[in-house]
């Protein structure tokens, strides 16, 4: 047994400074040395590696295994669904019915801000909420990419708009895994965060398409930006704090773009705005427009995939398939044997590393199924299939051992307890607490790629620091899940799925500098919320 070490030097800013520095080596080769995303993440893991063994003192089979797990974990589930997802992809480009797809987005509006307000805050917004785990920015890069989008803008856009749904992706479950670790009432953690998070659903899509237009090109189609926004924003209210975290996204996803394709039968900008230079790409604007029947079978792919996925990630469905399938294998050497001690958490506890082997319930298996079935009523052959799958493995590799890298890396500073070391240092801030607490979720989401990864690290810290300093236990738990959504537009993980799926390899860098001060300031705002929360009137009673 190993206990975590979180001031190995007796002076917390030295301990925290060291603890900081994998991250500091990734962001900064990938935005400053401009790295491929594969070397960079090497030079995080062997960076995260000799900080957790040279100077906090983890035992090197130890920190060895940690960076195996997390590599497994990188490869399945989040690889899994990468590849499926692009295999999906690649039948539907090949069948040429991809064009049609488009096409068809084309005949809802031509208007490139509107398009974009559909594909990436509304069509993603379902797929985070029945899916997630990088299925909506994979599904939305490619969407983009086919309208005619820059790859950057495809990259980047996809990223800005995967952040308010994030906090009840894949069926609730960042939300299931913080009262898991934090003790929390369920349902009280639901409304909280559903009371946090309805603004900035309004503001995400402002914010999305003024980042793309400009100011100016927002304010032309502000009335559907509402019409995207308001909808999502009260159904996420309403379905949180009256039925749960489960079908937040989903139902909220749907009201969203039926209000959005409605308000367009009826409204058309007219501020003559014109993308110029903004969208970069190549845009089909010379096929005829497709029939009915060529557009639903276009949609049959992509409607079979939602179907699937949906279904996949239903508990009843999950919890059957994982009791059928899936086999729970302890790590070797790390299993058990590294612990958790105060003030990170109440009592001393061990940490459990068990991979789990869901190569059934898994939604990369679902989304596997989806292609293969939508392949066959394409009519391809199965030759065809296998030759489409081939090609999509040689397409994603590189991506694939950046994804298990980075997610090494994230695993490492979790079982060698440098991200505690932050999370004290967040905590150390005490009447800012409200605001740093915030903005520690959105670090947790960085640094593993996932708001359950970063609740399940910080949701138990959040509580026992709320207790210690006479703040709602509720309030700051939601806060870290809340403050997390904005982080998810730059980890690692997610920038590399979006360069995959854009086919924009090796400008992860120039991905991140896009995002970056994105993410932070949208953060922030999460931040300033949650301290107006905590102490003042009358926020405090949202807090209730």
């Amino acid at each position: 047994m190993w206990s975590q070490v979180y001031d190995p030097f007796g002076q917390p800013w030295l301990s925290t400074l060291c603890a900081a520095l994998p991250v500091v080596a990734l962001l900064g080769s990938l935005a400053f040395l401009k790295l491929q995303a594969h070397v960079a993440a090497l030079v995080g893991l062997v960076t995260s590696l000799a900080v957790a063994v040279l100077l906090f003192g983890m035992p090197a089979p130890m920190a060895l295994a940690s960076a195996g797990y997390g590599a497994a974990y990188g490869l399945l589930p989040i690889g899994w669904i990468v590849i499926n997802v692009i295999f999906l992809y690649q039948l539907t480009e090949q069948r040429g019915l991809f064009a049609t797809l488009r096409q068809s987005i084309t005949h809802v509006t031509t208007d490139a801000r509107l398009q974009l307000l559909l594909v990436a805050f509304a069509f993603g917004a379902f797929f985070e909420g029945a899916a997630g785990f990088g299925t909506p920015v994979a599904v939305t890069g490619a969407l983009l990419i086919g309208l005619g989008f820059a790859p950057l803008a495809a990259s980047g856009l996809s990223l800005i708009a995967n952040t308010a749904p994030v906090a009840f992706g894949a069926l609730g479950t960042p939300i299931i895994a913080l009262a898991a670790v934090s003790g929390l009432d369920l349902l009280a953690l639901s409304g909280m965060v559903g009371r946090q998070l309805p603004l900035f659903s309004v503001i995400v899509p402002f914010w999305l398409i003024a980042a793309f237009a400009g100011w100016r090109g927002m304010v032309g189609v502000w009335p559907a930006i509402l019409a995207a926004g308001v909808p999502f924003a009260v159904v996420q209210a309403l379905v949180s704090n009256l039925h749960g975290p489960w079908l937040v996204d989903v139902v909220a996803a749907i009201a969203s773009m039926g209000s959005l394709v409605v308000f367009l039968r009826v409204w058309h900008p007219s501020d003559g705005w014109e993308p110029g230079d903004r969208l970069g790409g190549v845009r089909d604007t010379h096929r005829p427009t497709p029939t009915r029947a060529e557009v639903v079978r276009a949609w049959v792919p992509w409607a079979i995939l939602s179907l699937v996925v949906f279904t996949w990630g239903l508990p009843p469905v999950k919890a059957a398939l994982d009791a059928a399938t899936t086999v729970k294998i302890p790590v070797p050497g790390l299993h058990d044997v590294v612990q958790r001690v105060p003030p990170v958490v109440a009592t001393a506890a061990s940490e459990p590393a068990l991979f789990a082997l869901s190569w059934v319930s898994s939604t990369g298996t679902g989304i596997l199924l989806a292609a293969l079935v939508a392949g066959l009523v394409m009519g391809c052959s199965l030759g065809e299939l296998l030759r489409t799958y081939l090609a999509t493995l040689r397409l994603v590799r590189t991506s694939l051992i950046t994804i298990a890298v980075m997610m090494a890396i994230g695993f490492t500073t979790r079982y060698s307890g440098l991200d505690a070391t932050l999370g004290l240092a967040f905590a150390g801030t005490g009447v800012l607490y409200p605001f740093f607490g915030t903005m520690l979720g959105w670090l947790g989401v960085a640094l593993t790629g996932s708001d359950t990864s970063s609740n399940v690290l910080f949701g138990s810290l959040q509580r026992i620091t709320a207790e210690q300093l006479g703040l709602n236990p509720v309030l700051m738990a939601a806060a870290n899940s809340s403050g997390g959504v904005m982080g998810k537009m730059i980890d690692a993980q997610s920038i590399v799925v979006a360069s995959t799926a854009t086919r924009w390899y090796g400008h992860e860098g120039e991905i991140l500098r896009y995002v970056f001060w994105h993410s932070l300031v949208l953060a922030g705002l999460v931040g300033l919320l949650v301290f107006l929360q905590a102490y003042v009137a009358p926020f405090t009673r949202l807090v209730w």
